[in-house]
């Protein structure tokens, strides 16, 4: 399995304003850029608290590259993946369309009734107790033959998959905004580092929409 993290954040580090709302950080080109990225993918993952916040569609959005899919024998646009320990997707979320396959990684502990109407919608794959257990259910994915993997967030995802070595590759556009701000989330949230902090190797740096995309490579030991 290979592990992509893709962000746009402002030039202070920040994916969002502190309320939480979405915040246009690039422009056209870096959208295509991530649409390029999307369509190359076999699956594409987010966390709950982005499908709550934007309620994301998740899909390839130019034709000729859901074409090529198609003349490949794949679905249209790759299957989207929501890592969500209590269930809590609404039933009604762009993501639980028809338009690509769904996983919902949930907790053996979420309500049943959560993920009973889920089950209705998606695949459930359980995976830990409290919270998921992202290595397990990353395991079962790549089970279910989903290999290329695209996260788009969010903070706390980012940084669960980080803390679990489970990232290859951090491409991040750094847009020119300042949005500022103690409680807006940043690319990697959660309880962050105090030592054995992750070292990161630049490959790649690309001049786009007035701003730069950095593209990192993690090394990690472990294998999902």
């Amino acid at each position: 399995m290979h592990v992509v993290v893709n962000a746009a954040m402002s030039a202070d580090g920040k994916l969002s304003s502190r309320r939480r709302e979405q915040v246009r950080i690039s422009g056209e080109a870096d959208f295509d850029r991530m649409d390029a990225l999307r369509a190359a993918s076999d699956a594409v993952v987010v966390g709950v608290g982005t499908v709550l916040a934007d309620d994301p569609h998740l899909t390839v959005k130019d034709d000729e590259r859901r074409q090529r899919r198609l003349d490949a024998g794949k679905s249209p646009s790759p299957a989207r993946v929501v890592v969500d320990s209590r269930g809590r997707t609404p039933t009604d979320s762009a993501v639980l369309d028809d338009a690509a396959e769904t996983y919902v990684c949930v907790t053996e502990d979420a309500p049943t009734e959560n993920v009973d109407a889920l089950a209705e919608r998606a695949t459930v794959v359980p995976a830990g107790t409290g919270r998921v257990d992202l290595r397990e259910a990353f395991a079962a994915l790549e089970s279910a033959g989903l290999e290329s993997i695209m996260v788009e967030g969010g903070g706390e995802l980012i940084f669960s998959l980080v803390e679990a070595d489970l990232v290859d590759e951090l491409r991040v556009f750094v847009g020119p905004r300042l949005i500022g701000g103690r409680d807006a989330p940043t690319v990697a949230d959660g309880e962050g580092y105090v030592a054995d902090f992750p070292e990161l190797e630049l490959e790649a740096v690309e001049r786009l929409d007035g701003g730069v995309v950095l593209s990192w490579r993690i090394e990690s030991d472990a294998a999902v």
